[in-house]
């Protein structure tokens, strides 16, 4: 989108707007460190941190957050949500040490009539006077023209009237929100050239909410028409569908608009996080910049491209985040992918075993399962441990478990191409399928070997769907074997386990023939 670069600035208003979230409360001491970290770290330009009058304990933050500011030099970036009541919200903020207040006035002759029952004439008279206490006290004042969208769309000679009347008071931001959502990027454009061009003295600023999930189309479309200033909140916190997503407009605004922005990118992500832990709201894992899958490449073919040059990718390097690009394992997967996991981990394959891990990875894959480069150690230890033996087939296995019941196994064998079914009972899932796989073993005359040591465990992270690996220890005719299965489940990571000690057994007697 070819347009002339400027600077752009950001305001975040999560702690204002985004508080307006369903469900989303901060406490003081969570907003002190999120203000901390949008001003020092992430180098936002301004931030809307409360609204006048709501509580005592609302009061005691902004004031926290205003005496941290002024000791860091940016108390007149600190900004508070003022209502058109003449002194009582001017002597909330100033109690608190706070500079700026932004003002909500009604930027729709309805909201003016309907809600305030009240004419323009009167509605400038109150805010005149507000603005002129403001002032009086040392504040800088900005203010909102409430609902301006449908004010503008409903009866722009309203708007224009309102201006004119509010041009020269001494207004640092005109902040033109579009309250409900309503634009479209082309309306936005076209309303806001039209504010620029009929006010050009006044600087404006463009509120965005993402009702029709237009909120970042519309903050660029904002830019391109003209506007100073841009607000927005981390993880599109905010009412209804929220506002629009700080990290969604700072990368487009640089990589589709070529503006200037004071952001410092490489912390969108860390701040994401901060306000996802402190808000309680998850992040989707698919959301633009900030979700934990953005930079995951899961197809084969996208993880072969970029082996051979970057084939797909873009500007959108994770490395501007603070991130990493992973490929993902699965049925999808190709060697591109598998050789990009085992780069990482320093580890090299013959091509006949990155054939043979690879096929394990698809199968487990295919179990609609997620696996990870922790998961590949297992995945490997397995694959190449084996021998390839198939005397005995594990066909079908059910296993039934329940609170103070004993455990049942169900299970369907081939052994040298003879189908056999069977079942056994036990103290737990693995026991009742031991005790049915000794059945099957009773009638070919072949008992089982001694278990000597059983070790379960995942790989590091915690995950509760991690990939287990269990290790069994056998005493076959005086010799200890070792043999390791993996599954997702536990029980079949033992039962696995076994199944390749059972072959074992099997080949040693068969070689004994």
């Amino acid at each position: 989108m070819a347009t002339e670069s400027r600077q752009i600035k950001i305001v975040d208003t999560t702690l204002r707007d985004g508080e307006q979230t369903q469900g989303v409360s901060f406490s003081p001491e969570e907003k002190l460190n999120i203000a901390k970290a949008l001003l020092e770290l992430l180098k936002v330009d301004r931030i809307e941190v409360a609204s006048a009058r709501i509580s005592e304990g609302e009061k005691a933050a902004v004031a926290e957050i205003i005496r941290w500011a002024e000791t860091a030099g940016l108390a007149d970036r600190v900004e508070v949500l003022g209502f058109v009541d003449y002194k009582r919200s001017v002597d909330w903020i100033r109690d608190t040490g706070g500079r700026v207040i932004n003002l909500l006035a009604k930027g729709s002759e309805n909201h003016c009539v309907n809600q305030l029952k009240k004419s323009l004439t009167q509605h400038v008279g109150d805010i005149k006077k507000t603005i002129n206490y403001a002032h009086k006290q040392g504040m800088k004042v900005n203010i909102y023209l409430e609902d301006w969208s449908n004010g503008y769309r409903d009866n722009p000679d309203y708007v224009y009237e309102l201006m004119n009347r509010l041009q020269d008071l001494g207004i640092e931001h005109f902040m033109l929100p579009d309250t409900l959502g309503v634009l479209t990027p082309d309306e936005v454009y076209n309303d806001l050239t039209d504010m620029i061009r009929r006010f050009p003295a006044c600087r404006f600023d463009f509120h965005p909410h993402n009702d029709y999930g237009l909120g970042t189309a519309n903050a660029v479309m904002a830019v391109k028409a003209g506007v100073a200033s841009v607000h927005c909140t981390l993880n599109c916190l905010g009412e209804r569908a929220g506002n629009a997503s700080l990290a969604e407009v700072a990368v487009n605004l640089k990589d589709q608009m070529g503006m200037k922005l004071g952001i410092n990118e490489s912390h969108l992500v860390l701040l994401s996080q901060m306000v996802e832990s402190f808000s309680g709201k998850r992040v989707a894992d698919n959301a633009p910049i900030i979700g934990a899958d953005v930079f995951t490449q899961t197809s084969g073919i996208h993880a072969d491209g970029d082996k051979k040059g970057g084939l797909y990718q873009t500007k959108l390097t994770p490395e501007r985040f603070s991130r990493r690009r992973s490929y993902a394992l699965g049925k999808m997967s190709g060697k591109a992918s598998l050789q990009k996991n085992l780069e990482k981990m320093d580890i090299s394959l013959s091509p006949e075993n990155l054939e043979k891990v690879l096929k394990r990875v698809v199968e487990l894959g295919d179990e609609k399962k997620s696996i990870t480069s922790d998961d590949l150690p297992f995945i490997i230890a397995e694959v190449l441990e084996s021998k390839d033996y198939h005397h005995i087939e594990l066909v079908n296995c059910s296993i039934t478990s329940g609170l103070d019941l004993e455990s049942t196994a169900s299970i369907r064998l081939l052994i040298q191409g003879e189908e056999i079914r069977t079942s056994g009972i036990g103290n737990g899932g693995f026991d009742a399928f031991m005790n049915a796989i000794a059945k099957v073993l009773k009638k070919y005359d072949v008992s089982l070997p001694k278990l000597v040591d059983f070790e379960v465990r995942i790989p590091r992270g915690g995950r509760t769907n991690a990939l287990t690996e269990a290790t069994i220890a056998w005493e076959m005719a005086g010799r200890i074997y070792t043999t390791r299965g993996i599954h997702f489940n536990q029980v079949f990571a033992a039962i696995n386990a076994t199944m390749r000690m059972l072959n074992i057994l099997l080949h040693r007697l068969e070689k004994m023939k």
